[in-house]
């Protein structure tokens, strides 16, 4: 079951955080690394701070988008370590620990951690089903990457523990859910209906970003996306009729 879940970094600029974070793994019997783009190389530090899980950074995957990391994964979680102006379905550490458990049985699932000193983009956090914020002390809020990667394995790997423990039951009616590369091409093709229905004129604006949340937040099963792309082609086959 934890062969299931992958700890994604994003943009990791420090390569002793790659080891340290993946002994943070290891304690906890996560073993599944993907690197996103790291902006630094997989050197004797990073192989020093990983002490004995440097079988874990040796077999990390390295891959040069955030798409590519997530593509085949049915739940995505991104740490967030500020508030952001859209609200996102938001969890906190026993949450994402819980939730992590209960869906990997059915589908990949992925958590996101980002650079050292800005986290994750917006953008790469609209592309989560929903983020995790770990309550530090106000005060003092300084969680270094390894120290963030290492509270969210603890909380996993518990809920996973009170899952063998049966101590929150299965949940064996868990929808199938379309995989994060669905998830993109549906929204792909709802802003091309939008664009070509002069709905929408630019994707940068906040109405992608309002619908992304709102589809995210309803979370479609397989078959209700496998619906909307159906009237989203209905739309197009009526507009490319009316063109002739």
């Amino acid at each position: 079951m934890l062969d299931q879940i992958r700890v994604v970094l994003v943009g990791t600029s420090h390569s002793g955080n790659i080891g340290s974070a993946a002994r943070a793994m290891k304690v906890m019997g996560l073993s599944q690394l993907v690197l996103v783009e790291p902006a630094c190389e997989i050197d004797g530090q990073a192989i020093a701070l990983a002490a004995g899980a440097a079988d874990i950074v040796e077999n990390a995957r390295i891959v040069s988008t955030l798409d590519e990391a997530i593509a085949d994964c049915g739940l995505v979680v991104g740490s967030s370590a500020r508030s952001r102006s859209l609200e996102w379905p938001q969890l906190n550490p026993r949450e994402c620990g819980i939730k992590t458990i209960q869906e990997v049985p059915a589908h990949p699932v992925a958590l996101l951690f980002g650079r050292e000193r800005t986290g994750l983009t917006n953008e790469e956090l609209q592309k989560c089903h929903c983020h995790v914020y770990i309550p530090a002390n106000p005060e003092y809020s300084s969680l270094n990457l390894a120290m963030a990667v290492q509270t969210i394995s603890y909380e996993v790997r518990m809920a996973y523990l009170d899952k063998e423990a049966q101590a929150f039951p299965a949940d064996d009616s868990l929808p199938e859910y379309p995989r994060t590369m669905e998830l993109e091409k549906f929204f792909d093709h709802l802003y091309d209906v939008m664009e070509q229905t002069q709905f929408i004129s630019s994707r940068s604006g906040m109405v992608m970003a309002k619908l992304r949340r709102l589809f995210v937040r309803a979370r479609p099963e397989e078959q209700e996306l496998n619906i909307l792309r159906g009237v989203l082609s209905s739309v197009q086959k009526s507009l490319a009729g009316q063109k002739k």
